[in-house]
């Protein structure tokens, strides 16, 4: 399901949902210009679960190993639908949380879902030497936030299943908890696979989803009237 707009409106312009799309596009034009040395520049800023568990290992110690890392590697992408996908539910679900915590909260809110996201999959995946990169598990903080701020606004969305492609006005919890119940199930899958194998850090989206939803009971600068009366018409 590939979300095309959403029926709550914001009150606000969303200075910091724009600035950070901004930022993760250009970092990744600049991986893109490194050519053969990208894989030096991935392996010093996306948080590889190894080397947070024995940062003492090795050199750079905490600072370069774990804690630059889980707020750096939120801002890597691994190719173009990675970053693509990611920035656009941004841009989708993103106004209308930076409109309910206020700008600066927003960025504070942002940055924990990226760390805390990245911590909960190191937990899952502690001897991977993988590196893990993106914004997902931030912007799973951002989905977890809006499910329970605007659960009745509706969702505009492309649904494809297999050759069948039909456009939809789904509820925001609908979608959403569907979203989350894939992570989970996928998540569980991973588990039992083999922790040195690449592929989507579900667990870090799961963290972050979870972490969105306590975070914005505890940031959330106002309540959200529009979203408990939205009835999607």
């Amino acid at each position: 399901m590939i979300p095309l707009r959403d029926s709550a409106p914001s009150g606000t312009v969303p200075y910091v949902t724009i600035a950070i799309i901004i930022a993760n596009s250009v970092i990744w034009l600049h991986e893109v210009t490194l050519g053969e040395y990208v894989d030096r520049f991935v392996a010093d800023y996306a948080l590889i679960p190894v080397h947070v568990v024995g940062f003492t290992h090795f050199s750079g110690g905490f600072l370069h190993n774990a804690l630059l890392p889980l707020f750096s590697s939120a801002f890597l992408h691994a190719g173009w639908l990675h970053i693509i996908f990611n920035m656009w539910f941004l841009w989708i679900f993103g106004d209308n949380v930076e409109d309910r915590l206020g700008h600066f909260r927003f960025v504070i809110f942002y940055l924990l879902c990226g760390a805390g996201s990245g911590l909960i999959q190191v937990l899952a995946s502690p001897a991977s030497d993988v590196p893990i990169l993106g914004a997902s598990g931030a912007v799973s903080g951002v989905l977890g936030a809006y499910l329970v701020s605007f659960p009745r606004a509706r969702i505009y969305t492309l649904v494809i299943i297999i050759i069948l492609i039909q456009f939809m006005n789904i509820p925001a919890w609908i979608f959403l908890i569907f979203w989350f119940a894939i992570q989970l199930l996928s998540g569980a899958a991973q588990l039992g696979a083999r922790q040195d194998l690449g592929g989507v850090a579900y667990w870090a989206h799961i963290g972050g989803f979870v972490l969105g939803i306590l975070l914005i009971w505890l940031m959330a600068k106002k309540p959200t009237p529009r979203s408990l009366s939205w009835s999607g018409h």
